[in-house]
């Protein structure tokens, strides 16, 4: 029993902290705080959906958010009022055009329609690998900014979608960013994660093992997309309003950072980044606002939450490579020998290829 609870207290660690910082709700009801508190939960959804693949294939893809955007606008054609579409977005389908759905189905297809498009460009994608995967995958960020700025029949272009149901607090974010925990977790020690980290520690070897490269990449690809798209879904519905712009470089860039900070290689990296650069993101926004001291308004000029995060990704790069977890999961019971994820450990050995086969 010791051995199982052992073996997988990663992500109930992570859900419990996480329940923590989202009980100070309870003590903090500023709305600023909630909202910030419920966007830092839906960017662990899709931090964890770039981990996925990004983490486990040791391929930068700067494309999620492209499904991200996707499953935003799904989520946005389900849920917002059937006069505001009939009028702004008569391209949509009557069985869309003409009804509101209720929010899980709206959330269901935030996840499906991103995961349908991406196992179209996956199957193409998938077959290259470093610098070329990564420039495909950016290709496809820029294609779906402009396709969706616009169609104006469908998207209502550069122009905004209003009366989306505001349905999404910190509490449902929450128990969507620990479902997203909990299938990075199960993917990462599955058959699938163990043989995709063989394919990023040495290619050649997984492929002289059997290993399917371009199969188990395509399958991570797709449980990215549709995780990003569920983080887009709820994206919509906590805005209420919703327009392209911001699904491109900005919160690509983001998001990448947070990943790159906490460290890519674990889960407990992905959801430690997004907790960290939230922090100090926010920190730097209340020094940009000012404080006074004696009389005096002292504050920080515009624009030092970029540099602030700058310059973090900087010293983390600098004195933390493998990040602020240091490829580590979280752990309160010492693991048994045979863990399925272990700090610099190769993973084509015995005990891997036996549970990949």
């Amino acid at each position: 029993m010791r051995k199982l609870i052992a073996r997988h207290q990663t992500p109930a660690l992570l859900i419990i902290l996480l329940g923590l910082i989202a009980a100070t709700t309870m003590l903090v009801e500023a709305e600023g705080y909630q909202v910030t508190l419920t966007e830092m939960f839906i960017r662990i959804v899709a931090v964890v959906g770039l981990y996925v693949f990004i983490g486990n294939s040791g391929i930068i893809s700067f494309g999620q958010i492209g499904f991200m955007c996707i499953g935003a606008y799904a989520a946005a054609w389900a849920t917002a009022e059937p006069a505001f579409k009939s009028i702004m977005l008569p391209g949509l389908p009557a069985l869309l055009r003409e009804q509101q759905y209720p929010f899980l189905v709206a959330i269901g297809g935030a996840m499906l329609l991103p995961t349908l498009i991406a196992l179209l460009l996956g199957l193409a994608i998938m077959r290259l690998s470093g610098t070329a995967a990564s420039i495909a995958t950016f290709a496809f960020l820029i294609i779906v900014n402009s396709v969706y700025s616009n169609w104006d029949s469908l998207t209502a272009g550069v122009s905004s979608i209003v009366g989306i149901p505001t349905v999404v607090g910190p509490w449902t974010a929450y128990l969507f960013a620990g479902f997203a925990i909990l299938v990075g977790y199960l993917f990462q020690i599955s058959r699938f994660g163990l043989m995709l980290r063989a394919t990023r520690d040495d290619e050649v070897a997984a492929r002289a093992c059997a290993v399917k490269v371009v199969q188990v990449r395509l399958i991570a690809f797709l449980l990215s997309a549709a995780l990003t798209g569920i983080a887009g879904g709820l994206y919509a519905q906590f805005l209420g309003i919703l327009t392209v712009d911001p699904f491109y470089l900005g919160l690509t860039f983001i998001t990448i950072a947070m990943l790159v900070v906490g460290g890519m290689f674990s889960l407990t990296g992905a959801v430690t980044g997004v907790v960290s650069v939230t922090a100090v993101v926010e920190l730097l926004r209340v020094f940009e606002r000012g404080f006074e001291v004696g009389g005096t308004t002292i504050a920080l000029p515009q624009g030092s939450q970029e540099i602030g995060l700058g310059i973090v990704m900087a010293l983390t790069l600098l004195f933390r490579p493998s990040g602020l977890a240091g490829g580590r999961e979280v752990a309160l019971i010492d693991e048994a020998p045979q863990s399925a994820v272990r700090k610099n450990t190769p993973l084509l050995d015995v005990r891997d290829t036996e549970a990949a086969q």
